[in-house]
């Protein structure tokens, strides 16, 4: 089932009260600076932003992005994942996006332009309600992980960062992982000899990742995890419970 919901722009503006626009399946809005005579749906007061800067178009349970600019590459990351992204380059039209939750960025003097999309909900099978097959041999897991684990906590500890902050490129080091999980439950006598121990064999057996032939083993090994968690979903927002406050 499909939803027809619709999708919100709205500011990011701290110093004022949020523009906000809505939007039903098949419409759009240009937003960018726009003009006196041609005014953008959706404005956007940065100089460095182009008069129409780009088109969202809203669809039934996903949206387009159109980016109008000529040098300007838009950037849609998602603020409630793992650091996923995607760059939508000048000229494209009506370029997909996947997320539920988006902030369009669009770059600008000091730093980037934002705005924030909520979409729709996204439609899934019912599974519960799915014919079963019976027959052959069971599908095995990918990435087989015990989230009551000593060496899941280490895992989420590693991700951290990155599922506080999407935009984050920061990798705890071993001690800071350490520090971080002495306040966990059940952690407190945990040791750096036990941390790089449970770093190898989430490396080796639990998510097999392998180095680069030019990277060095205190760099690859958690950069490799974080990657490979994060992209399939391993370690999950909700995850971060695990480690408190």
């Amino acid at each position: 089932m499909r939803h027809t919901q619709t999708i919100l722009l709205q500011t990011e503006n701290f110093d004022a009260a949020p523009a906000v626009l809505k939007l039903s399946p098949g419409q759009e809005a240009t937003f960018g600076r726009g003009t006196e005579k041609d005014p953008a749906d959706f404005s956007l007061g940065h100089a460095e932003v182009s008069r129409r800067a780009g088109i969202v178009k809203a669809e039934n349970d996903y949206w387009l992005l159109t980016n109008l600019s000529r040098s300007a590459t838009l950037v849609v990351e998602n603020p409630e994942g793992g650091g996923e992204f995607l760059k939508v380059p000048p000229g494209r039209l009506a370029a997909p996006v996947p997320f539920e939750f988006a902030r369009v960025l669009l770059p600008a003097a000091g730093g980037s332009c934002s705005f924030l999309v909520f979409a729709s909900r996204h439609s899934y099978a019912d599974f519960d309600s799915a014919e079963v097959t019976t027959g052959g041999e069971p599908t095995i897991a990918g990435f087989s992980l015990d989230a009551s684990a000593k060496y899941f906590l280490i895992l989420v500890a590693l991700c951290e960062p990155r599922l506080r902050n999407c935009s984050s490129s920061v990798i705890p080091t071993v001690p800071e992982v350490l520090e971080r999980l002495h306040v966990v439950p059940g952690c407190e006598t945990l040791t750096r000899a036990a941390v790089n121990f449970h770093i190898d064999y989430l490396a080796r057996d639990k998510l097999r990742v392998k180095p680069s032939s030019s990277a060095r083993k205190a760099d690859w090994q958690r950069t490799a995890l974080v990657s490979v968690a994060l992209r399939f979903d391993l370690v999950r927002e909700e995850h971060l419970a695990l480690l408190g406050h």
